[in-house]
């Protein structure tokens, strides 16, 4: 009973389920296609390897990325990614009724969109409709990622997962990323790291919830807001949870990025400031999509980019900037974006109109 866990983990149908989350939205990628070519001998490979106790993740590919803000990205291979997809495909459901409901990334039915419109609904409810004033604590964990204790995070998980199969993979899959300090960090960029981040701020978000009583708290990865009408309540919250995460995560608030501000001058929360009754995109988010436009028109220019990648990017983006005040913003850029590709149409667009003929005939008849 104590190895039922490994053996679903190694299991040929969790490794192809495993296979096809990881390369979603990447099936034209050269290293997808070499891996696909021979797919059942890749997986039964990793099977055996994962069996025998011999895997061994490739060394992670690590690039700088400024965006404005510069962070180090850490790549595993895609044969590794298959083997977090089959991780987390397993261990997940084991974490998922856990969580609490208003930590909202790296979640099925959550994302950036919900935890905005929640942290709206709890601004709407904490001022009584906009009646009375609210503050926001706003708050972000210094250094995050390259912080988390290995220790800490196998202690939180083996609360939850006794095979111990399972947990020398976890080890294999924390080692593989060197930090400055040893036993500690994880890479941005991973699968695991993302689904690890929520296990172990969800000690947090039962401290925030369960001790200290918050009722308007919201989490995204690291960062997290808290609304209340008291300036002096939040001003105790910030001391204890700034406390709680020195001596229970050793971790500690960002002095510089967490502060306490009235809701009335708006709130930078995930991409956009929202202020009581509208909200605008962020002045550095917005330049940062302009120089990716810009880089999708020289690399099309140059034929190194298709045009479905780029419609792809942008039905994202426009998706994403619709929930703010940006309708003549929108337009100016799609009016932009339509003349750049007047002859092009995408494969989703073609296979939509496809879907829409058929759905007319299938009426008409």
């Amino acid at each position: 009973m104590a190895d039922i866990l490994y053996s679903q983990l190694c299991c040929y149908e969790n490794l192809l389920r495993a296979f096809k989350k990881a390369r979603k939205g990447k099936t034209t990628r050269d290293y997808v296609l070499e891996f696909e070519r021979d797919l059942k001998e890749n997986l039964l490979q990793l099977q055996l390897e994962l069996l025998l106790h011999s895997y061994k993740p490739r060394p992670l590919q690590t690039f700088i990325l400024r965006d404005p803000k510069t962070r180090k990205i850490s790549k595993s291979s895609f044969r590794d990614r298959v083997v977090h997809h089959a991780l987390c495909n397993i261990i997940a459901p084991l974490f998922e009724k856990e969580f609490i409901f208003d930590s909202f990334a790296n979640r099925i039915g959550k994302g950036t969109l919900k935890a905005i419109q929640r942290y709206e609904a709890f601004c709407r409810k904490a001022s009584r409709n906009c009646t009375q004033k609210v503050f926001v604590l706003k708050a972000d964990i210094k250094k995050y990622f390259d912080n988390v204790s290995h220790r800490l995070l196998l202690k939180i998980i083996s609360r939850k997962v006794k095979d111990q199969k399972v947990l020398w993979l976890i080890k294999i899959i924390l080692s593989n990323y060197s930090a400055a300090e040893k036993n500690v960090g994880m890479p941005l960029g991973n699968l695991t790291s993302q689904f690890f981040a929520n296990v172990f701020l969800n000690e947090l978000d039962n401290f925030v919830k369960n001790t200290l009583q918050v009722k308007y708290y919201i989490r995204y990865v690291d960062d997290f807001v808290i609304l209340h009408h008291s300036l002096e309540l939040l001003r105790q919250y910030m001391k204890k949870i700034d406390t709680y995460l020195t001596e229970n995560l050793e971790l500690e608030l960002h002095p510089n990025k967490t502060k306490i501000i009235s809701s009335h001058k708006g709130i930078e929360f995930l991409g956009m400031k929202i202020f009581p009754h509208h909200k605008l995109l962020k002045g550095k988010n917005l330049r940062k999509f302009y120089r990716k436009l810009d880089v999708f028109y020289a690399d099309y220019d140059l034929e190194s980019v298709n045009y479905d990648l780029i419609y792809d990017s942008l039905e994202g983006w426009s998706a994403y900037a619709k929930n703010a005040n940006t309708y003549k913003l929108k337009k100016r850029i799609m009016e932009g974006v339509e003349k750049k590709f007047v002859r092009e149409i995408s494969t989703k667009e073609v296979n939509r109109f496809t879907r829409n003929t058929q759905r007319k005939k299938i009426k008409a008849s």
